[in-house]
Order: C-alpha cells, then structure tokens, then sequence
C-alpha cells in the first residue's frame, strides 16, 4: 500500500512498532521523489497514536488519509477458549480494534476541521465468518468492519468517508507460525485458483484515498479471489473420506 499511494503521488506518515521496517519504508518513499516520515508506534497506546497524528500535523499540515492496518495474527491466536487468557484477549483486542478506533479518534478532528478525510480501515474475511480456535482475530476484525460502519455514519456530515478493505487469504506471516497450521498452503481451494498477495491491496487502497470513492462510506472491499462468495470450507475443517482399494 506505501509502495502504490507513493506512485500515485501520495506524501506518508509510516508508522509500526519496529524502527527498522518503517525508517526503510520512509528511505524508499524518499527515493521515489515524495516527502515521508517515519514515527515508531504503538497503536495499542492512545499516547503513542496521539503523538503520531501530531507529528503528521506538526510536519505536513493536515492528515488526508488514515490507513488502519496494524494487526496482531500469529501470537497466541489459536486455543481451546478455556486457555484463553485475559492477557491474551487484552493484547489482540487493543491492536486490532481498539489500535484502530484510536488512530480513528485521534485524526478524524484534524480531518472534520479541514472538511474532508478518508478512513480506511483493513480488516479481514475472518471477520465475516469463523475459524476453529481463532477466538481474538476473528472477534477483533468483526469489530474493526462494524466500527468502519459506524465510523461512516457519523462522520459523514463532516465530509469524511469511512470504508473497509477485508483479504482473504494473502501470506505475510512466518511459514513456521502456529497459526499456519489452519491456512490453506495453495489457492486450489479458491475460484481464482490461487493466494493473495500484499501487492493487491495497493490499488484498492489508492482508490480508496482518491477522490474517485467520494460518495462511497461504510462499504466493505472484499479481496479474496471469490471466497466468501463461493462458500468455501471453514477454516480447520477438513473432513476426510476413506477410499475403498
């Protein structure tokens, strides 16, 4: 998404835990001719998001575009609900919902005083439907579509959209994390015959961003090579049958 909003001529704020990742996303940015900075972020903290929307204020002036796409996935995600801890629901729940409702907050008054803002937060095909075990993503992504939907409606009045893009199955995640265990490993299983890439979130981002999406808030982006539309087996369920010899 940094990589399609910088050729489309977008200025970024890049924010993320890690130093390393986003000071390079900002290098790059950088080299392509556009203006970036990198704030080092915790979203699970008001304070870190608040001190993040001042620095885009204090370096650009405004804030256009909030892109919600912080997200914990593999780190104590699958578990019987009995092993469920509270550290355990806490943590995903203030990254995933909570971290958007708070970047959310923190630009939609900057966005309403200058009369215009785009919201768009990344949630997920798991939070449409269900996996075995995946209690906080599942519950956490549910929450970000529905907080997008509200989002929409009472921040329209101030000429802010709000929208949601929702992947399907796209790999991003270490093949040795325990949350591979219940993902499909080929997008056989797809009507497009194949996985997602990071790559085609891009476009629907800049679209998203652009003036082209004016008159659309609280709409859900679905790309997942056909997925949800098809029906396709839940997640964890992989019935076996025997074959005679």
């Amino acid at each position: 998404m940094v990589r399609a909003l910088t050729r489309s001529g977008a200025n970024l704020v890049i924010a993320g835990r890690r130093p390393g990742p986003i000071e390079a996303a900002r290098d790059e940015v950088i080299a392509a001719g556009q203006d970036a900075i990198a704030v080092p972020t915790d979203v699970s903290k008001s304070s870190d998001v608040d001190a993040l929307v001042a620095a885009a204020m204090s370096h650009f002036g405004r804030v256009d575009v909030l892109i919600n796409n912080a997200a914990m996935v593999a780190e104590n995600v699958l578990k019987p609900i009995w092993e469920i801890t509270d550290d355990d629901w806490e943590s995903a729940m203030s990254v995933n919902l909570s971290g958007a409702f708070y970047c959310a907050r923190a630009a939609a008054k900057p966005m309403a005083d200058a009369g215009k803002g785009k919201i768009i937060n990344v949630a997920s095909g798991f939070g449409l439907r269900g996996g075995r075990d995946i209690y906080m993503y599942c519950s956490s992504k549910g929450g970000v579509i529905q907080l997008t939907r509200v989002l929409s409606f009472s921040l329209a009045r101030y000429g802010i959209t709000a929208n949601s893009i929702v992947p399907g199955f796209i790999p991003t995640i270490d093949p040795g994390a325990d949350i591979n265990r219940t993902l499909p490993q080929s997008g056989d299983f797809l009507p497009t015959g194949k996985l997602g890439k990071p790559e085609d979130l891009g476009p629907v981002a800049v679209f998203l961003a652009s003036d082209a999406s004016d008159y659309m808030t609280g709409e859900m982006f679905i790309l997942d090579g056909a997925g949800l539309a098809a029906g396709i087996t839940p997640t964890g369920h992989a019935p076996l049958a025997a074959l005679e010899p």
